[in-house]
């Protein structure tokens, strides 16, 4: 695998939470501006971020932002809540399968997370997905937190 490509030791994905990338994706006009995980570097140029999530069988990786409400980021850098293989949005509650991203509850039922291809080999997690370059660990620049505007399931 291109060393480029490498995001993390399999070992640094927690089985708990998520972990939180930046990519950029090759068209920038395949994001858009009201997904709550869209950022840019200093240059202007559009960065996305994602979650990737640790299996009983590998790794699932997909986009940061929540089918319900998509100015909301389901990991704000402090790692999502993942039990039982699935991720949870503490916005509204809902769950979504880590296996594929579906959502199995919640007010987004039916929705799927938007996916980004990721492999692991020789104990390291590679970005698979020709539609983005990996940036870095951690989230997107941005001006603002991303995702605040709303109560949150715990009440907040």
């Amino acid at each position: 695998m291109d060393a480029d490509r490498r995001i993390a030791a399999l070992d640094e994905v927690p089985e708990d939470s998520t972990l939180l990338v930046t990519l950029r994706p090759v068209d920038p006009d395949s994001v858009a501006d009201g997904e709550g995980d869209v950022g840019a570097d200093d240059d202007g140029t559009v960065e996305a971020e994602a979650i990737l999530i640790r299996l009983d069988d590998g790794v699932s990786a997909f986009r940061n932002y929540c089918q319900h409400w998509t100015d909301v980021r389901l990991d704000k850098d402090e790692g999502a809540f993942v039990r039982n293989g699935e991720v949870f949005c503490q916005k509204h509650g809902a769950t979504f399968e880590g296996e594929g991203g579906y959502c199995n509850f919640g007010p987004c039922e039916g929705a799927v997370l938007e996916s980004v291809g990721v492999a692991v080999a020789d104990g390291s997690v590679y970005l698979d997905d020709d539609a983005y370059e990996f940036v870095r660990r951690g989230p997107s620049r941005r001006d603002d937190a991303g995702g605040d505007s709303r109560i949150d399931f715990t009440g907040n």
